[in-house]
């Protein structure tokens, strides 16, 4: 203690440790900042950069185990296949809506109804001369249970109903259920949306009017779908037209396989419109399902 004031005494070193302490602090706090700004310089490029780039993992056309949440397409087909006369030509325009439920990260339910309206040139004896006859096909519901096993696997299946709301010839006059089943597997070694996925279907006749030809064939369309620079893409046997039919025969029928050449080509226009065309010409139709087939789609998600 000082003995004339009473205070604690500091011996003469403190002051020195203390400044010594003091500096050495600055230095430490120069250098952390100086850490943090040089990590924030090389950081913001890369953000930027990060934040302008487009989506690379971008398809066109459906992908059946990638649903979007919402989805209405609009489809247009010219079809022509074999007649009793001559070749009979189909025109289809096709009202679509999809909505997906996502129970969990690896698990969705997927619903979907078909409305197509039909243009066909049949001759029959209702249509001796062969004039278009216009009207509503048969509309479907369909609803799948899709299943992703990891980021490159997944498995799905589903049922599609067929109603017979079209009428002779528009329509199959008959009650029909598809049972549907497939895989998909991610390529990312050829690029980010391409896949492999091979989906079978069976399309069969339940009830309906019996004069009609019952219906019962096995579809297959093992889809090979490329994903292209700037959201371009081309998917080989994107519809299951590949098929074997164990129903009655078809007019022009010699055989039961159709094994065409289907192809279409795709291209996304923006994150939630996509457009695709698609042909299909046979290789074997001694089941001839058409002689020419092409699609346009518009699809737009939500």
């Amino acid at each position: 203690m000082n003995g004339e004031t009473g205070e604690p005494k500091v011996a003469s070193g403190g002051s020195e440790w203390a400044g010594r302490r003091t500096t050495a602090g600055h230095r430490r706090r120069k250098h952390m900042a100086s850490g943090a700004a040089s990590i924030a310089l090389l950081l913001w490029p890369v953000g930027a950069v990060a934040q302008s780039s487009p989506p690379i993992a971008d398809t066109s056309g459906l992908d059946f185990f990638r649903p979007p949440e919402n989805l209405f397409q609009l489809e247009y087909e010219y079809r022509s296949a074999p007649g009793s006369t001559r070749d009979v030509t189909t025109q289809t325009l096709n009202f679509r809506y999809d909505h997906a439920f996502y129970l969990t990260p690896t698990w969705s339910v997927v619903t979907r109804a078909d409305l197509p309206l039909l243009a066909r040139n049949t001759i029959n004896s209702g249509n001796p001369n062969g004039n278009y006859l216009y009207g509503i096909g048969d509309a479907d519901i369909q609803a799948a249970v899709i299943h992703d096993l990891d980021k490159r696997w997944a498995v799905g299946f589903g049922a599609r109903m067929f109603v017979p709301t079209g009428e002779d010839p528009l329509g199959s006059g008959k009650w029909r259920v598809m049972p549907i089943v497939g895989f998909r597997v991610a390529l990312p070694e050829i690029s980010s949306s391409s896949y492999f996925e091979p989906i079978f279907r069976y399309d069969v006749s339940v009830a309906g009017d019996p004069t009609r030809r019952n219906i019962s064939n096995l579809q297959f369309g093992p889809a090979l779908n490329i994903g292209l620079p700037d959201r371009w893409s081309i998917t080989f046997y994107p519809s299951q037209d590949i098929r074997y039919n164990f129903g009655d025969p078809i007019t022009g029928q010699t055989g039961r396989l159709f094994l065409p050449l289907d192809v279409r080509v795709g291209k996304k226009l923006s994150d939630h419109v996509a457009t695709s065309f698609e042909v299909g010409v046979p290789i074997i139709k001694d089941y001839p399902v058409y002689n020419f087939k092409g699609q346009f789609r518009l699809n737009v998600t939500w």
